[in-house]
């Protein structure tokens, strides 16, 4: 895992290096790109990388993607009815995974929430946001349609922890299988 920890410190120097030498176009948003078989030890990492981050000075908030996927799907209106929809048809795989999507997307929940982090967070020098446990995205929606819709709203650093591949300077691919996706605007380290 050492090519794992060597790609971290990468993004953190281009993080310091961006904000050192920041303007005003420059949004500072970073990934850090793993394979899928990394995960799991991307989450044994973050405790240390969390502390790293700490003793330099820096505010790190974490935002887990899993965490605000499952509120969400926990508080939703139609709950009830998803889950009587399911003990009737509980192979219905399809459906229940078209309206889980719909929870996610409509009213921009998600993005709501990331968003909300960032403005809070926008004056603090020190700050910065570790968006973790993407994998939870799947089979909804992939993170790049957020950042997107979040674009002029990253004023703090935010790095995504992100398990996919990289297939050329600005195009990822989720996941590893997901077709290759060229929207992203950030810096890309790893994969």
């Amino acid at each position: 895992m050492a090519s794992l920890r060597a790609d971290f410190d990468e993004v953190i120097r281009r993080v310091n290096a961006g904000r050192e030498f920041a303007h005003a176009s420059f949004e500072p948003i970073f990934y850090l790109v793993f394979p899928p078989r990394d995960i799991l030890e991307v989450k044994r990492q973050l405790p240390a990388w969390t502390a790293a981050l700490r003793n330099q000075g820096w505010d790190v908030e974490i935002f887990s993607v899993a965490q605000h996927v499952l509120d969400i799907l926990r508080n939703a209106p139609m709950r009830n009815i998803w889950l009587a929809a399911d003990r009737k048809a509980p192979l219905a795989w399809d459906k229940t995974n078209k309206s889980l999507a719909n929870a996610l997307t409509s009213k921009n929940q998600l993005q709501n929430r990331l968003e909300e982090v960032l403005t809070r967070l926008e004056n603090k020098p020190n700050a910065i946001v570790l968006v973790t446990d993407l994998e939870a995205l799947h089979p909804y929606m992939r993170i790049g349609a957020i950042e997107a819709q979040l674009q002029g709203k990253f004023h703090v650093p935010t790095v995504f922890l992100y398990p996919g591949t990289r297939t050329g300077k600005t195009r990822l691919r989720f996941l590893g299988f997901y077709p290759e996706d060229g929207n992203y605007r950030s810096v890309h380290v790893g994969g």
